[in-house]
């Protein structure tokens, strides 16, 4: 199964760059850049900042094929650009195509906004587009994990859904997206109740891991939640440490976001999803 990459034409987009600091920021997220990345900083219609982890395509790798579309990373809860850069930035520029992940606002080196969480399904979703409208001349395929999937599914919605028509144009259009052990349209409360009928001590591991935030001090359970079993201690303790940095406030006040849901249906939507699940998850797969 394949994203079927067949890039719609648009008028151009006004390319603006994307806003560097000029003074260096203190880092709070202890991740060091690969090679070939660097890590700047757009600033979205509000005035705060946007990290944007970038990873441009290495084109004498293949100087005969053609580029392929922009590569933007959507990352989910605890985590910020970080965890694409770790392996999917590489792999991915290394076959032809620039690649952006980005730090949803509260999370990883992005700004924090007032206010107790990061922000909403709206106010997520509209950064994600202000940024690839300001930046990006041709559209590009989104990527998101967990909630980050969700977050591109209300994306996809409000960019082809006829009753929305007159946003079109706060929604660029996509050559294509990929959920990767997404959360559903319908949020995460149907997995809950699931897992409290079918698999009671995985439902109080859940709760344990991600509410209560007992995956920042038990190794055991980090593995478990976001890992392989067999991936080594010294790993996991590093990804454990990144993602104990990577949220400084809640991406969403879950209360709020289920009253929201289900994201509406993509209507006539001929933009390719790829969706990607994992047969051993626990809930959802890291992406490093």
């Amino acid at each position: 199964m394949a994203i079927v990459l067949s890039i719609q034409h648009l008028p151009k987009m006004t390319l603006n760059p994307i806003a560097v600091l000029n003074e260096p920021r203190k880092t709070r997220v202890p991740y060091e850049l690969k090679q070939g990345q660097s890590r700047v900083f757009h600033q979205l219609p509000s005035g705060l900042n946007m990290e944007v982890i970038v990873q441009k395509s290495v084109k004498e790798k293949n100087p005969d094929s053609g580029k392929g579309p922009p590569l933007v990373f959507v990352h989910g809860s605890y985590h910020s650009a970080w965890c694409w850069a770790e392996h999917w930035l590489p792999f991915f520029s290394n076959s032809g195509f620039d690649c952006f992940a980005l730090s949803l606002l509260g999370q990883g080196e992005s700004d924090t906004p007032s206010g107790t969480v990061a922000g909403s399904l709206q106010t997520h979703a509209g950064d994600v587009a202000d940024f690839i409208e300001r930046n990006l001349s041709l559209p590009p395929v989104l990527l998101g994990h967990s909630f980050g999937g969700l977050i591109i599914q209300y994306y996809l919605a409000n960019m082809r859904n006829e009753l929305h028509y007159e946003m079109q144009n706060l929604y660029p259009k996509l050559t294509g997206a990929a959920l990767i052990c997404s959360v559903p349209p319908s949020g995460n409360s149907g997995l809950v109740w699931r897992y409290l009928f079918s698999k009671p001590i995985a439902a109080f591991k859940v709760t344990r891991s991600l509410a209560a935030k007992a995956f920042q001090t038990s190794l055991s359970l980090c593995r478990e939640t976001f890992f392989s079993a067999t991936m080594e201690d010294n790993l996991v303790l590093r990804y454990q440490e990144l993602m104990k940095e990577s949220s400084r406030v809640p991406l969403f006040d879950l209360r709020k976001l289920n009253e929201s849901l289900p994201v509406p249906k993509m209507t006539d939507c001929s933009t390719e999803i790829l969706v990607l699940g994992a047969k051993d998850d626990f809930i959802v797969v890291n992406p490093v």
